[in-house]
């Protein structure tokens, strides 16, 4: 396989971005060759199957959805508040919204996982990895509710998301806002700043 990763970082996002428009059955080689603007082939020299493609597209989505170093150290500026919270929830959902192609291209390797148990086999410890390190910092972090309210606010959160990006008219901007907000005080209680888990 070939090892230019700055070719193989560019397929891998025209991959994402074929899944989030065509699904996990559009995605061929020729397709992330076509998106990648790349000869044929070029695709197939850089991924051993399509298997290979799908797993790696799925690496490559959350190593872009990872806040980078500054904005986690501005996550622990301030009082560690139920406010933080709520700021810190709408900064999650308007940094994922951003990247919309590639939520949406990890919902469609979420489907596309329950079909085939290698990609479910990779996925699963993966997201649960990102669940368990999310827990692990809010709990750190000193910031207030437990690891049970970080896992609903997790859930909550990428729901709302999903609406926001397959169903935007569903709710409007305001209303997203609120529910936020909503979520997070009924989630986390003004009074609990224990952050035990």
């Amino acid at each position: 396989m070939r090892q230019n990763q700055a070719r193989r970082a560019a397929l891998l996002d025209a991959a994402i971005d074929v899944l989030a428009r065509e699904g996990a059955r559009g995605l061929t080689f020729r397709a992330v060759d076509a998106q990648a603007e790349v000869p044929g082939g070029t695709a197939s020299n850089y991924f051993a199957n399509r298997d290979d493609l799908l797993t790696q597209a799925g690496a490559r989505i959350y190593e872009r959805l990872e806040p980078d170093a500054a904005t986690l150290a501005r996550s622990l500026e301030g009082p560690r508040d139920r406010e933080r919270v709520t700021q810190l929830m709408h900064e999650l959902v308007d940094r994922i919204s951003t990247y919309r192609t590639g939520y949406l291209a990890l919902l469609e390797l979420r489907l596309e996982a329950t079909r085939r148990p290698g990609l479910r086999a990779v996925l699963t410890p993966r997201i649960r990895a990102d669940i368990d390190a999310n827990v692990d910092y809010h709990l750190r972090s000193g910031l207030p509710g437990d690891a049970t309210a970080v896992m609903l606010l997790y859930l909550a959160m990428n729901w709302l998301i999903v609406e926001q990006l397959t169903l935007p008219e569903v709710f409007t901007q305001e209303q997203l806002r609120d529910l936020v907000e909503r979520a997070v005080e009924r989630l986390i209680p003004e009074s609990d700043r224990s952050g035990a888990g």
